[in-house]
């Protein structure tokens, strides 16, 4: 390079990224500078803040000229922007762990949908749906890239988090947290909700058996002047960087195992498949080696999980010796066998196979077994102390408060089991010098804190005690313990609890806030409450752990409550009745619920009737998760319970939308609709959505055996479910980066959202609510112009046909919506056959005819004894026949087709005779001649093989015409039992091939 060039080279570089009026990241645009910003070595701003704001300008929002606030333009600049958000993400490789550390969770779901966006993955469809051995290689990853996101960001959020000390009160950084934490939290909510569909599409990922590739600053670049350049022609071969099979699998594997660890909280069966993948994890380390270029797992981790599960998942032929000894004491404490607990931590003292920390957290463990009550522990307690007590000074650390504490009122038990443990710790013959050092000092500081000089004498006259000191040492010793005064007395004072043991103040506070975080008995949790306040008055114990959630309607009253003490007992206490209600725990949360009502009826009317409020909803989930799944009616105190709640009408009381929700699914659940129909208040529909809708659908249950002509009540439903489906033009072409992979939009023309109106119908459970709902959303799925296959459900005539203004319904969503609508319906009973053919018309709808005849299979399976008694014509009609014939030819199962064209009440032989035509079959053909009762189609059969050559299968079809159970002249009754009897055994084995 000439000394000018490079003058011009350095000149360049050295020219500021900030001009005057012009901010930064439009002078990277401008001036296309982005590459040469990234390559520095330390660029400033880094590319994890380039990639926030670049987002954060292409989300904002515009106002146009009536100052109304709309949503984003979808303009050249924004969408230049997000593609410089994903050429710096491209830049850092896509690697999560960088991502994860440096973007909050909104912003990396908006970079990831960006990602799904360029990479041509089909706005509408659910991953799981999707077979990734046929997408192209950039679309594959850039799914695998967001469900590795989306189940590591649940597992993470399950981790405790350490709150940040709150600095001096911001108003607007205040306000900001908070929006950033609802939209997280909503983002998790939705990703919690999607994990099961997550976790499909990562174990199918590992059946994938070859490479994949990743979008990169060049791949971008071609996407953005011709988006078929890489989505096209070279994105099978080497289009973006390239990511071998065993890294993707390494990865993927190590996430599903992290998933299914988290889930073994609540489901143990789940550690056989986690322990599963973090040894395929381990053993596709050990293949890739040092090769690795995009495979980064933390392998001090996966060694911790590794072990973790061998201790929760033990092999099935271990023996007690085979086990490790984590798996030992898991298993003994498991079993509360804690005496074996104390033989492995002593014969641990000569081989130090177990970590500190784990000794630690054992013995932490069950000192709060003991705290709760069980007094037998303490004498355990001690002797786990003991034996970690001398692993410590065998290794040279200091003795321990919990030993000096335990050992504060020694007697002759304590003083022989640590000589005990002493003695079994130290292999004389083998010790090196410093371990026999210190040992003889554990044992002289011993001595020299006794003050009866009985248990000075049993330790000094032991044989460990004579073998590591001198006899000077000895002597000396014994002189300097008789010359004390007899009259000190250490021991004066009784210890009556743990926590009356002398300690410093924040050891105390932390302990007593460990227990405030574990504590679900009410009267214990005032107690350490009382407390912590005693200790300090600066603390709101309120914010102790992040995992106590008040709703924000509750909260402002709550946390305006005078007095520190009350405002926090009552935070806790919701907080933690809340909780335990959420994972079932109905048992303590009644009692969470009713001492923290007992507690506010004293001050405040608006709190008790919060708290009624919360125990009504708590005595519903109660009856539905107990005697309810039995069909046990509710009592009569709850149905009137809840009819007061929603006829209530006090000013200023705080309400719970869920509690509404809740009591109107329970009303319709139980057959209330003579209340919700006649008896409900008029202010009750004009002010709640959740009670004008379950009026309308109890209305319409109760009107659906009469004629088409008195349904009004169907047609009110028809039109406030079409203005919920609705859309406003805004929001037609709006990004408002929400976190589903299906596209939302929602309106504010109905009575509720779409999302609201889902979750409140995956609160029913009583079956004709349920149809009703389904051959309404059908129909208005059916209304859609561009509709081919119709979908067919129960009761559809009573709905309207069309819809005057077309153009306002979001069919997308319909769509999406019938399909969730119908898996809750079959999760809450699998064997509906109006359900089941309602999944196989939608299968059928999505050319996915496989499963489609397995649900049409299924739905003439449930209502005939497993096709043992004949189906009957109103499930089995010739519509539904017909779909399972076009499923059948589109499988090129051909002799399938033929067989059931003779199921139509009027035999298709022009359908018959082509398919059987066919040669390309991949059917059993031949095989199903005996399942053929059709003379003429056999005939037909007989003459084509003829016709053919095929000598050995024309004999199979002159064999099955020649049984006499077919011949014409046969009784009516005889040839419909022979037809009988074969669509038994056809259906039977269609049935096994398919299910």
């Amino acid at each position: 390079m000439s000394a000018e060039a490079a003058d011009r080279e350095a000149a360049t570089s050295s020219r500021p990224c900030t001009p005057p009026q012009t901010s930064w990241f439009e002078f990277l645009l401008e001036e296309s500078l982005l590459e040469k910003h990234l390559r520095k070595p330390c660029p400033d701003p880094a590319p994890v803040q380039l990639i926030v704001q670049f987002l954060e300008q292409a989300s904002k929002p515009s106002v146009n000229e009536q100052n109304q606030v709309q949503p984003p333009p979808d303009n050249k600049r924004n969408r230049i922007l997000k593609l410089l958000a994903l050429k710096v993400a491209a830049h850092l490789k896509w690697d999560l762990d960088i991502l994860e550390k440096s973007l909050s969770v909104p912003v990396l779901n908006m970079l990831l949908n960006e990602l799904l966006c360029i990479s041509k993955v089909p706005p509408g469809t659910k991953h799981v749906d999707m077979d990734l051995a046929t997408l192209p290689p950039t679309t594959a990853m850039a799914i695998l890239l967001y469900n590795r996101w989306a189940i590591r960001t649940i597992v993470q959020s399950s981790f405790p988090v350490k709150q940040a000390k709150p600095g001096p009160p911001q108003l607007s950084v205040m306000n900001q947290m908070q929006q950033e934490k609802e939209l997280t939290e909503n983002i998790l909510k939705v990703l919690k909700e999607q994990a099961s569909d997550s976790i499909l599409v990562l174990e199918a990922a590992l059946k994938l058996n070859k490479d994949l590739y990743v979008h990169t600053m060049r791949t971008l670049d071609l996407l953005a002047v011709e988006p078929g350049m890489v989505n096209g022609e070279t994105e099978s071969s080497t289009a973006g960087l390239k990511i071998r099979t065993e890294e993707m699998q390494c990865q993927v594997c190590y996430d599903l195992g992290a998933a299914y660890f988290q889930q073994g909280s609540t489901n143990s069966a789940v550690y056989e498949n986690a322990r599963e993948k973090f040894f395929r994890t381990k053993e596709l380390i050990a293949e890739i080696g040092s090769l690795s270029l995009h495979c980064t797992i933390d392998e001090k981790r996966l060694a911790g999980y590794c072990q973790a599960c061998d201790v929760l998942v033990p092999s099935s032929d271990s023996t007690s010796q085979q086990l490790t000894p984590y798996s030992q004491v898991h298993i003994c404490l498991r079993s509360g066998n804690y005496q074996d607990v104390v033989k492995i931590f002593i014969e641990d003292n000569l081989t130090f196979s177990l970590p500190v920390q784990f000794r630690q957290s054992v013995l932490r463990e069950l000192f709060q077994k003991a705290q709760q009550g069980n007094e037998a522990l303490d004498e355990i307690c001690f002797k786990v102390c003991a034996c970690n007590t001398v692993r410590d000074i065998l290794e040279g650390r200091a003795i321990s408060v919990q030993f000096n504490q335990l050992f504060l009122r020694p007697n002759k038990e304590k003083i022989d089991f640590l000589l005990e443990v002493c003695s079994r710790s130290v292999n004389l013959e083998k010790a090196s010098d410093s371990l026999k050092g210190n040992m003889a000092a554990f044992l002289k500081n011993v001595c020299l804190g006794l003050e009866d000089l009985q248990y000075v004498f049993m330790i000094s006259s032991h044989e460990l005690f004579i073998t590591l000191l001198k006899d000077e040492e000895r002597k000396l010793l014994v002189d300097q313990m008789r010359k004390r005064s007899p009259r000190v007395n250490l021991c004066i004072k009784p210890v009556t609890s743990f926590y009356d043991i002398p300690a410093s103040a924040s050891v105390n506070i932390g302990q007593l806030e460990h227990q405030l975080i574990l504590s679900v008995d009410p009267w214990r949790i005032r107690q350490i409450l009382i407390e912590l306040h005693g200790m300090t008055s600066e603390r709101q114990f309120w914010t102790v752990s992040n995992k106590w959630e008040v709703p924000s309607v509750y909260s402002g009253v709550i946390l305006g409550i005078k007095d520190n003490l009350t405002r926090d007992l009552v935070y806790i206490l919701m907080a933690k009745g809340l909780h335990c209600s959420t994972v079932k725990d109905f048992s303590h949360a009644k009692q969470l619920f009713a001492a923290c009502l007992e507690l506010v009826t004293e001050f405040s009317p608006k709190l008790r009737q919060v708290m009624l409020n919360e125990m009504l909803l708590l005595d519903i989930h109660t009856h539905e998760a107990g005697t309810g799944q039995s069909g046990e009616r509710p009592p009569s105190d709850l149905i009137s319970r809840v009819r007061g709640y929603l006829e209530m009408r006090l000013p200023d009381i705080p309400l719970r939308q869920v509690i509404a929700e809740e009591c109107v699914a329970f009303m319709l659940n139980w057959r209330e609709n003579e209340y919700l129909t006649l008896q409900v208040p008029a202010f009750l529909l004009q002010n709640n959505p959740y009670v004008k809708l379950g009026q309308l659908l109890a209305a319409t249950c109760k009107e659906l055996p009469g004629p088409k002509e008195s349904r009004r009540t169907a047609k009110d439903l028809w039109e406030v479910v079409v203005q919920i489906c609705s859309v406003s033009s805004q929001h037609k072409r709006g990004n408002d980066g929400r976190v589903s992979l299906i596209k939302q939009r929602e309106s504010t023309l109905g009575i509720m959202y779409r999302s609201e109106l889902l979750s409140f119908i995956k609160k029913l459970r009583e079956p004709l609510v349920l149809t009703i709902i389904l051959s309404l959303f059908v129909k208005l799925h059916n209304v859609r112009e561009d509709i081919v296959n119709d979908i067919t459900a129960e009761h559809i005539s009573i709905w309207p046909s069309s819809i005057p203004n077309l153009q306002s319904v979001d069919f997308e969503a319909v769509a999406i919506t019938v399909k969730e609508l119908v898996r809750y319906a079959l999760s809450i009973n699998p064997n509906n056959h109006s359900w089941l053919i309602i999944q196989a018309d939608i299968y059928f709808a999505t050319n996915q005819y496989s499963a489609a005849l397995h649900y049409y299979l299924q739905a003439g399976a449930v209502c005939s004894d497993f096709f043992n008694k004949a189906v009957p014509p109103d499930v089995y009609t010739d519509q539904v026949i017909k779909r399972m014939i076009k499923c059948c030819s589109l499988l090129n199962c051909h002799t399938q087709v033929a067989i059931l064209c003779q199921f139509l009440r009027e035999i298709d032989y022009k359908t018959a005779f082509k398919s059987l035509q066919e040669q390309n079959s991949h059917d059993a053909m031949d095989s199903y001649y005996d399942y053929i009762w059709d003379v003429t189609i056999l005939e037909y059969l007989t003459y084509l093989h003829h016709k053919r050559g095929e000598t050995d299968k024309r004999q199979i079809a002159i064999k099955a015409i020649g049984q006499t159970e077919l011949n014409a002249s046969n009784p009516e009754e005889v040839l419909q039992l022979a037809a009988q009897r074969r669509k038994k055994k056809f259906l039977q084995a269609m049935a096994k091939l398919y299910f």
